[in-house]
């Protein structure tokens, strides 16, 4: 860190008053090694969460839920959950108070020999890319860990020393979202991906644009910037960056990493001009094109970085993907079962049901005013049969009844508004596509909306889904 406090962009800590507005995961994070540098830690949440109380100890202080910023506050570290628009961050803008988010902080606070950032953003697939990524430092012999918007918060994970005083990391795969890169000013990671940009956060970002140049951040002084070049958005943007890679599933041409006879080859990085085979596309344990890029993109920053094309394949070998993203539950009676809960906009849904040539389609929830037309007119063909919950269900039953005329499609009411609690609300969705799905189906949970009418969060979708599952086996 060189002096007590001081990070090696020259932020002073020490004795400096910081407000910490959210404590989530993140924002407990930041407050932690705020108050280790000496900064006065000043605490802000609509609710006074546990976390808060170990914080007091170490000696910040709680607010509450104020509406403007404190005399003599010097910065104010948001959650990536607050809006532009709270008070608090639009009372603090109009004082001139700083705002940055918690990886902006933690970029600041890199100490010597920091270790690069291999950094992704993307409306879909973030989580996927940065765990395949992980494998492959990993597989590489590189001292990596996952961080960010996913694993552990980017604070902890740069202020980490071994016994001599060194990081104790010498790679970190960072999964950035929009709502943190808007919070982010200095942040310039060493290599960075743009893997798509759909209609998604418009509410909180104000409008698509906004959004679009959010994700656009990531690639602010990257030695390298890559994209799928399936995806429009995202590949203009990575096409006026001084080195751009893109990633397809064809053949991949001079500068790309893609598919060639069922081999996953790289076209960008390897000393051979007829490109290097990283390894066999079947050996992929995650389905679907959609995880074929997602690997392709991981394997270009990770070339990018120096890691040996054999240690790629290795790592991507190794993945076996995460949690209520294209989980196969079950088979029961010739029908597979299968969670994408992660699937929470259309974009996401239309990767998943790509992977299925015959679907009974489970979705609804919170559509955010996304537009799903375009998601049913493309997978229509696809389907067998569809149930729809969630407070948004009307306007898939309306698109379904444009593009898939004939097509059986149950609405199941249920949540709290309809007097019914999460998992009977699922159980009797998971019920009537059992009823409605034939021998070689998939029966798909691949909402194309968020979850937070009827459920938690998209995970206690999932093990709603697969409990009730795993009731009717």
């Amino acid at each position: 860190m060189g002096p007590q406090g001081v990070g090696p962009q020259g932020v002073e800590l020490a004795d400096r008053t910081v407000l910490v507005a959210g404590l989530g995961v993140s924002g407990a994070a930041a407050a932690r090694v705020l108050l280790a540098r000496g900064a006065r830690v000043l605490l802000a949440d609509a609710a006074r969460p546990s976390a808060v109380d170990p914080l007091l100890e170490s000696g910040a202080e709680w607010l509450g839920a104020p509406a403007e910023v404190p005399p003599g506050t010097d910065l104010v570290v948001t959650s990536p959950g607050w809006r532009p628009d709270a008070p608090l961050l639009v009372d603090a803008a109009g004082h001139g108070v700083e705002v940055v988010g918690e990886p902006e902080l933690a970029w600041r606070l890199r100490g010597p020999g920091a270790a690069p950032w291999l950094a992704i953003t993307g409306t879909n697939g973030k989580t996927t890319t940065v765990t395949m990524l992980e494998a492959v430092l990993l597989a590489a012999g590189r001292r990596a860990v996952a961080a960010g918007n996913v694993g552990r918060p980017l604070v902890e994970v740069v202020t980490e020393t071994g016994p001599d005083g060194a990081p104790l990391h010498d790679a970190i795969a960072v999964e950035l979202s929009s709502f943190q890169l808007h919070w982010s000013s200095t942040m310039a990671p060493e290599y960075a991906a743009v893997l798509n940009v759909a209609d998604d956060h418009t509410d909180w970002h104000g409008s698509f644009e906004a959004y679009r140049d959010a994700k656009a951040r990531i690639l602010r002084g990257a030695r390298v910037a890559v994209a799928d070049a399936g995806d429009a958005v995202a590949a203009a943007l990575v096409g006026a960056h001084p080195h751009p890679v893109t990633v397809t599933l064809g053949e991949p041409g001079p500068g790309q990493l893609g598919v060639r006879a069922g081999a996953l080859v790289d076209h960008a990085f390897a000393a051979d001009p007829a490109g290097e085979v990283l390894l066999e596309q079947d050996a992929l344990q995650v389905s679907g094109p959609h995880n074929t890029v997602n690997a392709l993109a991981a394997a270009a920053l990770a070339r990018a970085a120096g890691v040996p094309a054999e240690a790629v394949g290795r790592g991507l070998a190794s993945f076996r993907g995460g949690a209520h993203r294209n989980v196969r539950i079950a088979t029961i009676g010739g029908v597979d079962y299968v969670d994408d809960s992660k699937a929470t906009n259309p974009h996401a849904a239309g990767a998943s049901l790509a992977a299925y040539p015959r679907v009974v389609w489970i979705a609804g929830g919170l559509l955010k005013g996304a537009d799903v037309d375009p998601l049913v007119e493309a997978v229509a063909p696809r389907l067998t049969g569809a149930v729809l919950l969630g407070r948004d269900r009307a306007a898939l039953a309306a698109s379904l009844a444009r593009h898939a005329p004939g097509l059986p499609v149950v609405e199941v009411p249920g949540g709290n508004d309809e007097g019914m609690d999460a998992e009977e609300t699922m159980r009797r969705v998971v019920a009537q596509a059992a009823r409605l799905a034939r021998p070689g189906d998939t029966v798909l949970l691949a909402p194309a909306a968020a979850s937070m009418d009827v459920f938690t969060d998209y995970a206690h979708r999932g093990r709603a889904f697969a409990d009730a599952v795993r009731e009717l086996g």
